[in-house]
């Protein structure tokens, strides 16, 4: 076998081991525009922002907790009970994004649902557990509604049972 022979079955390994790595690591579902990277959160903003690596901010759709870093406000009644439950949840974890139909806010974060890998082959979807357990209220801002449905029962169901900012705040 020649060198250049050599040489070029040598550069077609490293792109098909290099193309390996890269779908093992980064697949799109482009039916659901679900991301599977497992982007690496960075820093937890607050109940319903995160920091991604690369420094991207993600803010979860149709979910709104209570305010800890608006300047313009105080913080506002369980804000630091749904940031700390965010922060346990996600901060230094990987994490599944998932589009809606906005891709970003007018505070240019991109706008996504967040999902937990569980480990166990479950996902955990940080959105709807955030409203379900009290921590968000929901917040549907169309055309972004794919969940809408799901969030309102969730809200439901936390309101009934008086969880989080249901008991403590309203």
């Amino acid at each position: 076998m020649n060198k250049f022979n050599k040489i070029l079955i040598s550069f077609i390994f490293s792109l098909i081991l290099g193309g390996f790595y890269y779908f093992s690591n980064v697949s799109v579902n482009k039916e659901n525009n679900i991301s599977f990277s497992g982007v690496l959160v960075t820093k937890v903003v607050d109940g319903d922002t995160i920091e991604i690596e690369g420094g991207e901010k993600v803010r979860y759709l149709g979910v709104d907790t209570p305010e800890t870093k608006d300047p313009r406000k105080p913080v506002q009644c369980f804000g630091k009970e749904a940031s700390n439950k965010n922060k346990e949840l996600v901060e230094g974890k990987r994490v599944i994004l998932e589009k809606d139909v906005t891709e970003t806010d007018k505070y240019n974060r991109l706008l996504r649902h967040v999902f937990l890998d569980l480990g166990d082959g479950t996902r955990l979807f940080v959105n709807d557990y955030l409203i379900r357990e009290g921590y968000a209220q929901v917040l549907t801002i169309p055309p972004d509604v794919k969940y809408s449905e799901q969030f309102l029962e969730a809200q439901k169901q936390a309101r009934e049972q008086k969880l989080g900012l249901w008991n403590k705040c309203i």
